[in-house]
């Protein structure tokens, strides 16, 4: 569904993007993670053409994002990283301008909308202005539009970012349901257990390349299944191990107070970059 190639990207002396590569599969929930100013966003704008890269190949389900960028956005949907609706406008009328945008006829931007807001559970506040409705209901509707036109891969960056945990899982319950209609979904976002709970595969980026994709279990299975967290007058170190048994072993023989926990994705990213995700 997607294939980037040596993707580059800079702003001035900073290097965004240099050089990264990565393929998704269709139909996967792929997690785009890495710390502020790793080319995440960087990466969606330009496969989006709301940014130009500097060199690179971009194809998006076989279709050249320079060569052909209309038909590039009729495959995506996008939800950006902070809200983008008008907020005088109704939410039926965001959809319907979201449609005339996209050439959809009268009868199918209704029928699309309407089928939209029911998915997104938001069916009974079409006729209420945008600006009325709370955040999480604004994110709803964000991915209401971003679908109304019937992308194959569905851009979300930082889709629940600012939102209270009990309205976060409601939208990762949202996305698996979006993912298991068929919808290729590439997520960027900063809660680290919302990409080990969504994802089928990971991704880590670091200074504009990639530096691990594997699914989840596979990134943390590569570092152990357990970490005990050990705290000293100079801070605190983690160490990994296999077994358990051997954590418990290893809190009794350190020098200062530890705790034993499971090994998480942020550990994976920690060990690889030397930073957190963020």
């Amino acid at each position: 569904m997607l294939k980037i190639e040596n993707l580059r990207k800079s702003f001035g002396r900073v290097k965004a993007l240099d050089g990264l590569s990565l393929e998704v599969a269709p139909g996967e929930l792929f997690a785009f993670l890495g710390p502020n100013g790793a080319g995440k966003t960087t990466t969606i704008r330009i496969l989006n053409g709301l940014s130009k890269m500097d060199s690179g190949r971009a194809l998006i389900n076989k279709v050249d994002i320079l060569e052909d960028p209309l038909a590039v956005k009729r495959l995506c949907g996008l939800v950006a990283q902070h809200a983008n609706l008008d907020g005088e406008l109704t939410v039926m009328e965001n959809l319907d301008v979201h449609g005339r945008l996209y050439g959809m006829p009268g009868p199918e931007r209704k029928k699309r909308a309407a089928e939209f807001l029911a998915y997104v559970e938001l069916e009974d506040r079409a006729g209420s202005l945008v600006k009325t409705l709370s955040g999480g209901m604004k994110r709803r509707l964000m991915i209401a539009r971003a679908l109304t036109h019937g992308p194959g891969l569905l851009f979300l960056d930082e889709p629940t970012a600012g939102l209270d945990p009990a309205i976060r899982r409601r939208i990762w319950a949202l996305v698996k349901k979006i993912n298991r209609s068929g919808v290729t979904v590439f997520l960027t976002t900063h809660y680290i257990e919302e990409a080990e709970f969504l994802a089928s595969r990971v991704c880590f980026v670091n200074e504009g390349r990639v530096v691990a994709a594997a699914s989840p279990r596979e990134v943390m299975d590569g570092l152990g299944q357990w970490a005990v967290d050990v705290y000293g007058p100079e801070g605190s170190e983690t160490s990994f191990f296999g077994d358990r048994t051997e954590a418990a072993a290893f809190i009794q023989s350190a020098d200062g107070a530890g705790s034993i926990r499971r090994v998480n994705l942020e550990d994976a990213f920690l060990r690889l970059t030397g930073r957190r995700v963020g």
